[in-house]
């Protein structure tokens, strides 16, 4: 057995027992063994199940994980470390968690006893990386991505041991290359190759432009790959096109090109469908406070938190299939699940001790706040409304989402609800997406008895949308 083994069935054998996990005694123990097994160490694995853990948060294994194992397994038969090459272009100040799903991967990696190369692409960001981008990117300076150079290595630390990590500037290899040299190696490559990439294609037929540096962006890359002739490389889902561009020159380099492993790309915490991206607001920074960081990853939709749980977190396929088990059969409290979710992500990336701070933060500021003390809260009367759908009054009457589609659509994820809140405090019944669909009387009439307490306040709450339903007509 296993290293792994034991502390899967450690954590099994604590979810099963049903503890508390909003706090105390319960949720400690459960972190406990995840604190561990984040400095596991994996080299007992055999190289297929190596693989295989790898291959369980992937979207792709090219050219498969039978092959992957066998490459692991030469490395180690020839004496020499596996390479792993993760890389990452400074366009951006913050790196945020969707940047973490490969950082973990390779984290897996270094722990099996592999050696990860981290490239920080110094010249690649002075092109831009144009995968699945519409128009033109406006171009960044040195000045630019030396400011935000400045804390890439202290923002990923807490996914890697730098003591046995290479940390290393692409502009090493890259800035000496001269013409010939750079000649030499396009004049092995077809255009066809580049051509044939949708996201190029979709660009010009719209009559975007498309500039030379970005159309051999995929090229220059591929110089990293070889310069480190790495066994594997790890990306999310949308650099697949270009990681393959990777395998094709180094293969012309005369080296067997490197294994593709691509990871998903997570949807942001508003549950929009849209992909994590600081453009749309939708992320948690690695440098945000420990506080602010439980408090939006409190605050995405119950749907998020399993696909969570497998991109950020070192929890197993078989243990997220056993927690959606115990929640289904009330063992487990949905809110406690996802408190098990914020404080294991703050673990990881602010350290242990910041847990109980900022779940204790989050429970000042939300858990225990009056919906009734907030200024200025949109309502509408009862008697007025009554024939109206719910949906229709929250999405046309009060304009507090985006659409009716939308309320249909948080119902379905169990994030529409109607709330009581009285001097004991607040309860609250989930709504369907017939409740969202139906007139607001029939709610009234399903729930008389809450619309006949005049000391209660009553609340309609729709995803972070807030409506009080105040009496009268």
């Amino acid at each position: 057995m296993t290293r792994l083994d034991l502390s899967r069935d450690a954590f099994l054998g604590l979810l099963r027992a049903g503890p508390d996990l909003r706090r105390g005694e319960g949720l400690d123990d459960v972190l406990s063994v995840l604190a561990e097994r984040r400095r596991l160490d994996l080299s007992d694995l055999p190289f297929a199940d190596q693989a295989r853990l790898i291959a369980s948060r992937t979207i792709d294994v090219l050219p498969s994980v039978d092959h992957l194992a066998e490459r692991i397994g030469a490395a180690a038969a020839g004496g020499r470390r596996f390479v792993v090459k993760f890389g990452i272009d400074p366009t951006g100040a913050d790196v945020h968690l969707g940047h973490a799903v490969p950082m973990i991967l390779a984290s897996r990696f270094q722990r099996m006893g592999h050696h990860v190369v981290i490239i920080v692409g110094d010249i690649t960001a002075l092109i831009g990386d144009p995968s699945g981008r519409t128009g033109d990117r406006p171009p960044l300076t040195a000045d630019d991505i030396r400011a935000n150079l400045a804390t890439y290595q202290q923002q990923i630390s807490a996914f890697f041991d730098f003591a046995g990590a290479d940390f290393r500037f692409n502009s090493e290899w890259l800035a000496p290359i001269t013409l010939p040299q750079m000649l030499g190696i396009l004049e092995q490559l077809p255009v066809s190759a580049s051509l044939q990439r949708e996201d190029f294609r979709q660009r010009m037929a719209a009559g975007a432009s498309l500039t030379m540096s970005e159309f051999i962006y995929s090229v220059v890359m591929a110089l990293d790959s070889v310069e480190l002739n790495c066994d594997v490389e790890i990306g999310g889902v949308d650099q697949l096109l270009n990681m393959q561009m990777c395998r094709r020159v180094m293969e012309n380099a005369g080296q067997e090109p490197e294994i593709v492993v691509t990871t998903p790309l997570i949807e942001g915490t508003d549950g929009s469908g849209a992909k994590m991206s600081k453009s749309k607001g939708n992320y948690v920074g690695l440098t945000f406070e420990a506080a602010d960081m439980f408090g939006k990853l409190m605050s995405i939709p119950d749907r998020l938190v399993p696909p969570y749980f497998r991109a950020l977190t070192e929890v197993l396929d078989v243990e997220v299939v056993e927690m959606e088990a115990l929640l289904a059969g009330g063992t487990l409290h949905p809110m406690g699940v996802k408190t098990l979710l914020a404080s294991e992500v703050v673990a990881t990336v602010c350290g242990p001790g910041a847990v109980t701070a900022a779940r204790d933060a989050f429970g000042a500021q939300f858990s225990r706040r009056r919906f009734s003390d907030v200024e200025n809260l949109p309502g509408v009367r009862v008697g007025k409304v009554a024939e109206v759908p719910v949906a229709e009054i929250l999405a046309n009457l009060a304009e507090l989402v985006p659409s009716r589609g939308q309320v249909r659509r948080v119902a379905q994820q169990g994030g529409l609800r109607l709330v009581r809140e009285g001097q004991a405090g607040q309860e609250s019944v989930k709504l369907t997406e017939a409740d969202a669909l139906a007139p607001l009387a029939d709610l009234v009439a399903a729930h008389q008895e809450w619309f006949d307490d005049t000391g209660s306040g009553l609340f309609l709450k729709c995803g972070r949308a807030l409506l009080e339903l105040q009496p009268g007509s």
